[in-house]
């Protein structure tokens, strides 16, 4: 039996550079098992249901993943399943958010009143499998110097915009000088007061969090808001600890939006040790997105009943502020959906999560 404390160790991971840990990543489903120590039959499924969608792993967060425990939610969240090559049920389609009809312009998605979300690239840290973007055109949104300029026109060309939202892929993925002009140019558009960066890094690999980008950030006239992507405690270690806490002090406002997952973090406690422990960081959990609808992720759904009840179950061990707002983004809808927690007795949920 593998102890439960046996874990990946990455010994560069205190000295690499983000760019290094960025570039050493696990990309093969064999490589994958034999690292983690998982079943060789686990292998062959795994090949063919990532042939659609990379596999794409740093070692950095490989080391959070406990070796031979095929139900590490962590694991789980990386690990291709044939099930992505099922027939997907009515409902899951390429595109679940419709974002293709809001693509007004290479590198800009505009769909909800008062901000833009501006794809900077097309690469993330890690390939998660239940990603809404896993079909997205990012070759279409490559953006030439021409396209840039024509996407910050678009910006310009519209007083209503008050907010932008870096996004990808992980905008993250830029070096420091990239950043640093693309935040310039946005700074330089009087009626956009927030800037909103969307990213996983400072959870998989938290030494991108250089003194450089936090220097572009804080020197920034833009009130400045990072929204992270974390989906269970054991995500957060020592290292995800410190670096969440040094945008905290930088003065930086940090969220955590998380997607609900069945089997990885629709429990009780998983939600409860999550908002705890990202509190403890200074981070603020936002939304608890239900699954977007995409082909190849039916196998991670959450039906919307058994979520309101698990939110009803959170909302009875912890107070207001730590509690996310449980939401579904919908096409054609003019802002996220909340999902109204139902009024139920509080004894009715003790059988399936615990006394509450």
């Amino acid at each position: 039996m593998i102890p439960q404390n046996d874990i990946i160790m990455h010994s560069s991971k205190q000295t690499s550079t983000w760019q290094q840990q960025l570039a050493d990543v696990v990309s093969g489903a064999e490589q994958l098992a034999q690292a983690l120590a998982l079943p060789a039959s686990y292998v062959q499924a795994a090949q063919t249901a990532s042939e659609g969608f990379a596999i794409r792993v740093p070692k950095a967060f490989l080391a959070r993943i406990k070796k031979g425990d095929v139900n590490d939610p962590l694991l789980r969240q990386i690990w291709p399943l044939s099930a992505e090559n099922a027939p997907p049920p009515a409902g899951f389609v390429l595109d679940p958010l419709g974002e293709a009809g809001s693509n007004k312009t290479p590198g800009i998605i505009h769909k909800y009143h008062g901000r833009v979300l501006l794809i900077t690239n097309g690469s993330c840290a890690v390939h998660c499998r239940y990603c809404f973007r896993r079909h997205f055109p990012y070759a279409d949104n490559a953006l030439s110097s021409q396209q840039w300029l024509e996407a910050l026109n678009y910006i310009k060309q519209r007083p209503e915009i008050n907010e932008v939202i870096l996004s990808g892929g992980d905008p993250l993925t830029n070096n420091d000088k990239r950043l640093q002009s693309l935040i310039h140019a946005i700074d330089d558009i009087p009626h956009v007061t927030r800037l909103r960066i969307h990213t996983r890094l400072p959870i998989v690999i938290p030494a991108r969090i250089t003194e450089q980008l936090l220097a572009n950030l804080t020197q920034s006239r833009l009130k400045i808001v990072m929204v992270v992507h974390c989906n269970h405690a054991n995500e957060i270690d020592q290292e995800v600890a410190a670096c969440l806490q040094t945008l905290y002090r930088a003065g930086i406002h940090v969220l955590n939006q998380a997607v609900l997952l069945k089997g990885i973090n629709d429990d009780l406690a998983s939600q409860v040790n999550l908002s705890e422990r990202l509190f403890d960081c200074h981070v603020l959990p936002y939304y608890l997105h239900l699954l977007d609808p995409v082909v190849g992720a039916h196998h991670f759904e959450v039906k919307q009943a058994a979520a309101q009840n698990l939110m009803l179950a959170l909302q009875g061990r912890l107070p207001g502020f730590l509690v996310p707002k449980l939401v579904r983004e919908v096409d054609g809808r003019p802002s996220k959906t909340p999902i109204i927690t139902p009024i139920t007795p509080i004894s009715s949920l003790e059988g399936e999560y615990g006394a509450i």
